[in-house]
């Protein structure tokens, strides 16, 4: 029978595994590189597809919104002007006698994924557009309708 001090006996080597339980500083610092490499590596692709959703989002707004301007149009008879803007949407304008609204929520009309006003013309700049309704995007450049990452009306 092994003495209780002999490397044989399972009391001595159920004391020594316990003793020895736990990770090196080695090992930690392996896992945290493997988990700052993961992170590296799917991080970007997260915030891309988090870029995507906005502009997702601003385009279906951008479309509702003109759902909304063109019941506007079949209340009053033409688009809000420019000096009304979307605001005409929710309050009626001075000089309208027909006016169903408010059209949308609110007191003010909803901003875009960038938290921006939306960007309202009419008359169009653009050739076969009654009006322009814009978003600066993601870079919001307060510019003409098509400019450099802008979001418009189709």
């Amino acid at each position: 029978m092994p003495l209780a001090t002999d490397p044989a006996c399972p009391a001595e080597r159920a004391r020594r595994r316990g003793a020895e339980a736990g990770f090196t500083l080695l090992e930690i610092l392996v896992v945290i590189a493997i988990l700052g490499l993961l992170i590296g590596l799917v991080a970007p692709a997260a915030l891309r597809q988090l870029g995507g959703a906005k502009v997702s989002v601003a385009k279906q707004s951008i479309e509702r919104l003109g759902s909304v301007l063109d019941l506007y149009k079949l209340d009053i008879g033409s688009y809000p002007t420019t000096e009304q803007g979307l605001q005409a949407l929710v309050e009626r304008p001075t000089g309208t006698s027909v006016w169903n609204g408010p059209y949308v929520k609110g007191e003010k009309v909803q901003l875009d994924p960038w938290n921006h006003p939306y960007t309202y013309r009419a008359p169009s700049s653009r050739r076969n557009h009654d009006y322009d309704l814009c978003s600066g995007g993601p870079n919001a450049v307060n510019g003409d309708p098509g400019a450099e990452g802008m979001l418009c009306n189709n």
